[in-house]
């Protein structure tokens, strides 16, 4: 395997590319959160090069020269990581994929960049959302920029709830984290969602999208159902739905159990974090190991 970092002073973004030895002509760039995390974006590459697909993970925040955290992320780092990939000029399919809040740079990026051919959608929102860099105080501002402007987003009220406490709530049919709730009331205001819905229909890529049904950490079934009708609408017909029953927010590509055993030793862990894991955890693995599949066949296809 073949291993290249990139840095957003000479690069124009910050990232980490795991490609395949041999011949291959498919690039997926990787949006999943900071540079830091459970699941280093580093793995997810490295599990798509294991397919035969050239992964880059591309960094948002939590780096030398990138935003301290989820607040005010430029997509220009998406369009330097396009450019980069386009120029190598022997991928005849670029995708890009995003995982949870990295899911609003993915459909960002393949909104404005046509060079993307195809895009992944794991756990999505179907708006950007207001920004915050310690997790603890909102920014007023979006979590994501353009040519320095805002992308248009609905604002989040984190403190009102303990982000990761579980409560009964009358609107879920499960226990639901605090911050499940945060983004349920964003969405109460309509006016403002529909002007952060996330422009999908204005997407040339072929879509794939994939959400657990029993999400605890927001809810990404309805996320997914509102971008699925909102192409529907617009007459766009290149794309999948996939709804996974009694899954949650962990879905998506995974790093490698071989290669990576520890991950796997910590699910105890993730599963005190998404009780969807540890209450129903053969349905959600395999919930993942569909997904897995389908995304590597929709690559290649």
């Amino acid at each position: 395997m073949q291993y290249r970092d990139f840095e957003e002073a000479r690069d124009g973004f910050t990232g980490h590319l795991a490609a395949p030895d041999g011949d291959h002509d498919r690039a997926v760039l990787i949006f999943t959160g900071g540079e830091k995390g459970m699941l280093p974006g580093i793995r997810i590459a490295e599990s798509f090069a294991d397919a035969g697909i050239c992964g880059i993970a591309v960094s948002l925040f939590g780096a030398p020269g990138l935003p301290a955290g989820a607040d005010q992320i430029p997509l220009e780092y998406a369009e330097s990581a396009v450019s980069w990939v386009r120029k190598q000029g022997r991928y005849k399919v670029i995708a890009a994929y995003g995982m949870s809040m990295g899911t609003i740079f993915a459909l960002l990026a393949a909104r404005y960049f046509p060079e993307i051919d195809k895009l992944i959608l794991c756990a999505p929102t179907h708006v950007a959302f207001e920004g915050s860099a310690d997790k603890k105080h909102m920014s007023g501002h979006s979590v994501a920029t353009y040519c320095g402007a805002d992308i248009p987003f609905v604002p989040l009220r984190l403190n009102d709830y303990k982000p990761g406490r579980y409560y009964d709530d009358e609107r879920a049919p499960l226990p639901v984290t605090g911050m499940w709730r945060s983004f349920r009331d964003a969405y109460d205001c309509k006016d403002r969602e529909a002007q952060a819905a996330l422009p999908v229909e204005g997407v040339r890529a072929e879509v794939l999208i994939a959400a657990g049904t029993a999400d605890e950490a927001w809810d990404s079934a309805y996320s997914a159902q509102y971008l699925a009708e909102r192409m529907q609408k617009n007459g766009k017909t290149n794309f999948r739905l996939r709804l996974f029953p009694d899954a949650g927010h962990l879905i998506g590509m995974m790093p490698s159990k071989e290669r990576y055993p520890g991950t796997y030793r910590m699910m105890p862990l993730i599963a005190a974090m998404y009780r969807r894991l540890k209450d129903h955890k053969e349905d959600s693995l395999a919930a993942l190991d569909s997904i897995q599949q389908e995304m590597i066949g929709f690559l290649l296809a």
